[in-house]
Formats: C-alpha cells, sequence, structure tokens
C-alpha cells in the first residue's frame, strides 16, 4: 500500500509541479486522504525530495539549452558563453528566495502552511492569470525567447519567486509565470525559465531537507522515496511536453479558473472540517 501510495504522490506531484496550478495546494488535499505511514519528519522530507524526479525530467528535456560544455575537442571541451550567462541570469533569480527560505522557512511554513492561507493563494494568483492575460491580449511580447530576458526582468521574475516562497499555495510555477507575463515576456520564454529556475531551487531545497533529517532512513523509507522520484519524473517528462504544445495555441486562463475552483474547493473541505491543516 506505501508504493501505491508513493506513486499516487509522483503523479500529483509530476503533474502539478509543472502546471501553474500549486503542487501545494493539491498536496493537502491528497495528504487528506491519502496517509503515509512514517514520522511527520520523513512525510515532509519526503514531499519535498520528490521533487528531485520532477527536476531530472527538466534537465533530461533541456539538456541542449542548459549544458554549457560541448565536447568538439577530444581533448578539452568548449564552454558556451550564451548558456553560461543564461545559468547566471537563473542563479540570480534564484537569490531572493534562496536567502529568505534558508532564514525564514520553518517560520513561514508555520504561518502559511495551513488550508485558508493556500486557498487565498490560489484564488488571488488565479484571478492574476485571468487578469494579465486579458490585459496582454493582442499585445506582442517584448522578450520572445529567454535569451531576451534583461537583468532587471530577471530581478523581477525572482522577486515573485519568492512571493511563493513565503505563501504555499501560489505555485512557484505560477508565481513566476504571472511575473513574467506581467512583464512582456512571450508564455513560452516564461515557461521555459520557471523549469529552468526550478533546477537550483528543488536541489537546494531537497537537499536542506535531506540534511535536516540527517540521511537516517531506513530500507522501506528509501523505496518509498524512489518510487516517489522516479514516478514524478515519468509524469513530468509528459506534462512538460504538453505545457510547451498547449501553450502555442492556448493562454493561461484555463489554469486561472482552475486555481479559483480548487480554491474554493479548499476553503469549503476547511469550513467543514475535511481539511485539518
Amino acid at each position: 500500500m506505501e508504493i501505491i501510495k508513493a506513486v499516487l504522490f509522483g503523479i500529483v506531484e509530476g503533474i502539478t509541479e509543472w502546471l501553474p496550478v500549486s503542487s501545494t495546494g493539491h498536496m493537502i488535499l491528497l495528504d487528506e486522504f491519502v496517509k503515509l505511514k512514517g514520522s511527520a519528519d520523513f512525510v515532509n522530507v519526503f514531499l519535498v525530495v520528490i521533487q528531485l524526479g520532477a527536476i531530472f525530467a527538466v534537465v533530461l528535456q533541456f539538456w541542449n539549452q542548459l549544458f554549457p560544455f560541448q565536447f568538439k575537442d577530444k581533448n578539452r571541451p568548449v564552454i558556451e558563453m550564451e548558456k553560461m550567462i543564461l545559468w547566471g541570469k537563473i542563479l540570480l533569480a534564484c537569490i531572493p528566495a534562496a536567502v529568505i527560505g534558508i532564514l525564514f522557512d520553518d517560520v513561514f511554513e508555520a504561518m502559511f502552511y495551513h488550508a485558508v492561507p493556500v486557498a487565498i493563494a490560489l484564488i488571488v494568483f488565479g484571478i492574476a492569470f485571468i487578469v494579465i492575460e486579458r490585459w496582454n491580449k493582442g499585445k506582442r511580447p517584448r522578450m520572445k525567447t529567454v535569451e531576451d530576458l534583461t537583468i532587471s526582468a530577471v530581478l523581477i521574475i525572482g522577486v515573485f519567486q519568492l512571493i511563493a516562497a513565503i505563501f504555499p499555495g501560489t505555485s512557484r510555477s505560477g508565481a513566476t509565470i504571472v511575473g513574467a507575463l506581467l512583464i512582456g515576456v512571450s508564455r513560452k520564454a516564461a515557461s521555459e525559465f520557471t523549469f529552468f529556475l526550478a533546477v537550483p531551487v528543488m536541489l537546494g531545497a531537497s537537499l536542506l531537507k535531506v540534511l535536516q533529517y540527517g540521511f537516517a532512513f531506513s530500507g522501506s523509507e528509501l523505496l518509498v522515496l524512489a518510487v516517489g522520484m522516479i514516478t514524478a519524473f515519468l509524469v513530468s517528462i509528459v506534462v512538460i511536453r504538453f505545457l510547451m504544445d498547449y501553450i502555442k495555441k492556448h493562454d493561461f486562463q484555463a489554469f486561472g479558473w482552475y486555481r479559483i475552483v480548487l480554491g474554493i474547493i479548499v476553503l469549503l473541505c476547511s469550513m467543514a472540517g475535511v481539511i485539518q491543516v
């Protein structure tokens, strides 16, 4: 049963991590009905570390865009400066969330990791998606590719990622995409940069959780973690491809409406006592 539960969590993680619908909101609902066995500390580690599977999917999908070393000469690699600049932008955008997250992660989790704040964040950013997409309708994006992103644009996107780090339910991908669209970035570039940002953010978050836990995993816990990560990896590959195809013909308004509906469901479940978080 624990393996089946790990598969379910991996599926939900793989879908909701990349679609701008909040993995936190979905995990809260799933955790109410599918309880993993083990200590609360292990469950917290599991919910973060399975994100590594999703990260490996990004690295695989965008390897050619992210890997800066080309082995054209067998004796020495050639460094592609455009990709090094891209990594500089990625790390710059991650600084606000990384600093604040390391210092105040436990504080924010205690304050806002509850059903009502999560539901409010779901609804607010759902409305933001709808409003911004309608405001942008007919406008040509000023930055069409990830390479077009300016330093100021990267910093603004980093601030929006910080908002997601503070308020669970905002959705990291949702917040960064909203921020990018707001300043004139194309949907394709906004989505790709969001995927790229996830690599250092989730690697850092997973490492931090594992260090806090102390590597004290039993054999069964390691098995559950592995199953969750592999499932998240496989599902993420499909979801990333779906999203990149979807945005070629559609905007993000559908995800905005979905977030609003989910937020209302979370609020109603909280009021009915179904959710105790």
